[in-house]
């Protein structure tokens, strides 16, 4: 096998174009060698497969396919040169192998070789002569040309003809090659002696192993034709446009007999019957050659027809014709994509090839020339980078926020008059970069809410919004780590990272926090991720959540406080200042005061918004010394909370007066609604308990009842047993109940016939519950219930008293000092447990004092003035307030520095402690001991 290599390789806008060219034989066997494309081409093997190489063969069979393993080409298909070119040489295959990442492209050229693979044929297997005896010696004979689909010296080579007693061949050679076969009769004919002859031509090619072909030719003789016809021409010349209808006469052509009668009777024909000349043209009788078939110029350029004349007597001519097809612009350009991208990314560089096309025109000459473009107004050129190929590539910078795809249209134009043209569309997907952060809607955002939220409320939605696509776009919030006042903003606040809703974390107050700030950052999902953030305020609204706090005056549960008031006193007289404060802000701040009960309501009357109690009118004789005020507060809160004090005004000039008659005050019916709910709830708990105790032991006697059984019915070591008192048992310990429900109970060991015992720590009361059923106080603990009586009546005020200036309520919360106003006076700290019940053991001293002197036996009424009641010993409430439960006192002056109560006396004689405070089922009874 002969193969013939030629490589050129350029490089042209990013695309290498190469050309190697092969020569084989036909006919070779499926999976036979054509070449070693890699080597001829230089390319490794992995470029072949990285690449994705591939064979491009456009309209043409495949023939010839890669191997990317290899790098060869092998024989896909047999291949027919005969059925492939027919008479054309050379015959050759144009291939292209095109390879992507990047894009290159290969032309291969495989030229396929004739081989002896057909014999000589004629179209006829007999040929049949009548031929006059008149025929002069040199008359000629047209014979059938033999067809040889081989080429070369395979083809047709030489024709014989045998016998040759009457006739001899004679071969004229042709302008087109070909072989002109005539039959001279070199001795005259003779009917009498010889009236047929037969004949055999035979046909034979040039090749290695020779092959032939015949034909039989018959010779009948016939009696006195002794002149043939004779054309006016040896070869005629037409012009044809291809696509001319049907019917177009293309020429005339005469031939001449010198014969008479039916002898010189002349019929034409077309003799070429192997290239089927008979299906595009046609000759009639008078020689007139019409166009019967489709001419088409890229099919052929040039049509040779061959023609005969013949008389009645067998004596023929024969001349040709030559047809030249004149080219119109009938075909538009085709256009064919043979690499493309699905997409790009938006950050490509510009001159990034993008598909690569080949445009072929069959035409010729101008016909033929093709412009080609892209559609205006997208960011992309079309170039040509060789022969019929061309590169769509970017000329500038693309951005997929903008345009995410595009429909590129390619238009290619041939020069024709008039022009044709053909288009193809390329669909081109930008692939995204995350080269967008996303973007808040807002700058800032502001939300506000009440406070007393339930935990997980949603306050607000912040939203931002990313220009990217898909994973680039998807947007998550987080909330940036900071403080709110020392405490991380995470304990407050949430943000859903997938909707950017924000969650209260906690329930808000806003008497501790009012607003606060922090930031959410927005990122999204790129590689890597892009972000912004933006501030979020919250503002917290205040509720009406918090009831007045009375501080004065004080509501003792022991001990009866008054305020005395002489009945000399004037209209106006000023009683007492119930004050109180409220620690919501703004108007759910604002209090006003109003007498809701009274034992002479038209007696005292009370200021709408400072709160003085003061007289409407001259105290008589008749009025009763002991007067009872409720006073309501009230502040201006949608809906309004309240709170009630009492204030009990003693209308008296002496203090011994005072006591006689205040001696039973405290034994009043007027007791608070709730005092009955608290004391049956009190009982049924105490009441439960003693049900879970008693339970609890039963339970403990049972489980060590069932030890010791199995104690005694094993012989198991005995464990270490714990000492108790001779006459007590533990009966399991303190339980499982909270600390402050917890009973240390111990029972004697014949309990069973003896009472049943609850002892509390130390540190409390110690009640006995005998068969009787009374209960008993022991004295040692009375102080400790009356101190425990004192706190349930009167709970300490709020924490934090500090307001700003427009959160003060009305005139009487109103500051004393600038510094107060501005919450930087000295309010107190809120007072601890020691401090409330030090100063409690302090007013109980007080009592026990005042009760010793005046009336032994008798409960005390306590009192902060001296016993000579006298108007220069009344306080202005309005200028000193005393708050219960502080070592401390409110004073308008902010220079003079504030008093605290004076501690217990610890070398004062311990006095004696004041009663238990009484249930109203118990007053009765201790009344009638009392008098007893």
């Amino acid at each position: 096998m002969a193969r013939q290599v030629l490589l050129i390789w350029f490089l042209s806008l990013g695309s290498a174009l190469g050309q190697v060219s092969y020569s084989i034989p036909e006919e070779m066997a499926k999976g036979s060698l054509v070449g070693n494309i890699a080597q001829d081409l230089g390319l490794d093997l992995k470029r072949l497969t990285s690449g994705k190489a591939r064979i491009y063969t456009g309209d043409s069979a495949e023939y010839i396919e890669l191997n990317k393993d290899r790098g060869v080409l092998l024989i896909k298909e047999r291949i027919d040169r005969e059925a492939l070119c027919g008479q054309t040489t050379p015959c050759a295959l144009h291939l292209q192998i095109i390879l992507e990442n990047p894009m290159e492209l290969f032309r291969i050229t495989v030229e396929i070789t004739d081989i002896n693979d057909h014999a000589p044929i004629f179209m006829k297997t007999e040929k049949r002569f009548e031929i006059s005896e008149s025929a002069v010696v040199g008359s000629k004979f047209v014979l059938e040309k033999a067809i040889d689909a081989d080429i070369g010296n395979n083809g047709l080579q030489s024709y014989s003809l045998t016998p040759t007693d009457n006739f001899n061949l004679k071969l004229h050679s042709q302008e087109d090659g070909s072989k002109k076969v005539e039959m001279i009769l070199h001795k005259a004919l003779d009917r009498e002696t010889q009236e047929s002859i037969a004949l055999l031509l035979t046909a034979v090619d040039g090749g290695d192993s020779v092959m032939s072909g015949t034909v039989q030719i018959h010779v009948v003789v016939l009696d006195a034709n002794d002149n043939a016809p004779v054309f006016s021409n040896s070869v005629y010349k037409a012009i044809v446009t291809e696509n001319s209808p049907i019917g177009t006469s293309l020429i005339s052509v005469s031939a001449s007999d010198q014969d008479k009668g039916t002898n010189g009777n002349i019929i034409y024909s077309i003799s070429n019957v192997a290239d089927r000349m008979s299906e595009r043209f046609q000759i009639d009788d008078k020689g007139e050659v019409t166009l019967v078939g489709k001419i088409d110029y890229e099919q052929a350029k040039h049509y040779q027809i061959d023609i005969e004349a013949t008389d009645n007597g067998g004596l023929s001519d024969s001349s040709k014709i030559i047809v030249d097809v004149i080219d119109v612009n009938d075909n538009a350009p085709i256009i064919a994509v043979m690499s493309k991208s699905v997409s790009v990314t938006e950050d490509s560089s510009q001159n990034t090839v993008i598909a690569i096309i080949s445009v072929n025109d069959p035409d010729s000459d101008s016909n033929g020339q093709v412009q080609c473009s892209v559609n205006e107004n997208t960011p992309f050129s079309i170039k040509s980078t060789s022969n019929g190929f061309y590169s769509i590539v970017t000329d500038s910078y693309l951005d997929r926020e903008r345009e995410p795809q595009y429909n590129i249209t390619v238009t290619c134009t041939d020069e024709g008059i008039p022009s044709l043209s053909s288009s193809v569309t390329l669909f081109l997907q930008i692939s995204d970069v995350n080269d967008n952060a996303p973007v808040f809607k807002k700058s800032s955002y502001e939300a506000s809410f009440q406070e007393n939220n339930t935990p997980g409320l949603s306050i607000f939605t912040v939203s931002a919004r990313d220009a990217d696509f898909n994973q680039n776009a998807r947007v998550s919030y987080i909330l940036e780590d900071s403080s709110v006042n020392g405490v991380p903003v995470s304990s407050l606040v949430s943000v859903s990272a997938d909707s950017g809703v924000i969650h209260a974390v906690r329930s808000f107050d806003f008497e501790q926090i009012t607003d606060f700030q922090f930031r959410v950052k927005a990122q999204d999902g790129g590689s890597p991720p892009l972000s912004s953030n933006v501030s979020v305020k919250i503002l917290i609204q205040d509720q009406n959540d918090n009831a007045p706090q009375v501080l004065y005056p004080v509501q003792s549960g022991g001990s009866v406080v008054a305020e005395i008031v002489p009945r000399s006193a004037d209209v106006g007289y000023l009683v007492t200042k119930v004050v109180a404060v409220d620690v919501d802000s703004g108007q759910n701040a604002w209090l006003s005061y109003k007498l809701h009960k009274a034992t002479d309501r038209a007696l005292f009357e009370v200021g709408l918004q400072n709160g003085e109690i003061r007289t409407v009118r001259q105290v008589t004789d008749k009025d009763a010394v002991k007067q009872r005020l409720t006073v309501v507060v009230e502040d201006n809160g949608q809906p309004s909370r309240s709170a009630t004090v009492n204030v009990n005004v003693a209308l008296a000039d002496s203090f011994p007066e005072v006591l006689s008659e205040f001696t039973d005050f405290t034994h009043d019916k007027e007791y608070n609604d709730n005092l009955t709910f608290y004391l049956v709830l009190a009982l049924a708990v105490v009441s439960l308990l003693f049900i879970v105790a008693i339970i609890a032991i039963l339970s403990v006697k049972c489980y060590r009842w069932r030890r010791e059984r199995m104690f005694y019915k094993s012989g198991a070591n005995l464990p270490v047993i714990p000492y108790y008192p001779p006459v007590y048992a533990d009966v399991g310990g303190t339980g499982t109940l909270q600390h402050v429900y917890n009973y240390d109970v111990c029972r004697t060991t014949d309990s069973r016939k003896s009472d049943l015992k609850y002892i509390r720590p130390c540190s409390e009361s110690i009640i006995s519950l005998d068969t009787s059923g009374t209960q008993t106080l022991t004295h040692a603990h009375r102080d400790k219930l009356t101190t425990e009586s004192f706190e349930d009546q009167q709970k300490p005020p709020s924490a934090d008293w500090r307001f700003t200036q427009n959160q003060r309520p009305g005139p009487s919360g109103a500051a004393a000092t600038p510094e107060v106003a501005m919450g930087t006076g000295p309010w107190p700290n809120p007072p601890t447990e020691a401090e409330q019940l030090q100063a409690l053991m302090a007013a109980a001293n007080e009592v026990s004092e005042a009760t010793n002197t005046l009336t032994p036996g008798t409960m005390g009424l306590s009192t902060r003035y001296s016993p000579q009641f006298t108007l220069q010993h009344v306080p202005d409430y309005r200028q000193n307030v005393y708050i219960p439960g502080s070592t401390a006192t409110l004073t308008p002056n902010p220079q003079q520095p504030q008093q605290a109560l004076p501690p217990p006396q610890a070398s004062a004689a311990q006095p004696e402690p004041p009663k238990a405070a009484q249930t109203p089922a118990s007053k009765k009874k201790s009344t009638k001991k009392d008098k007893k």
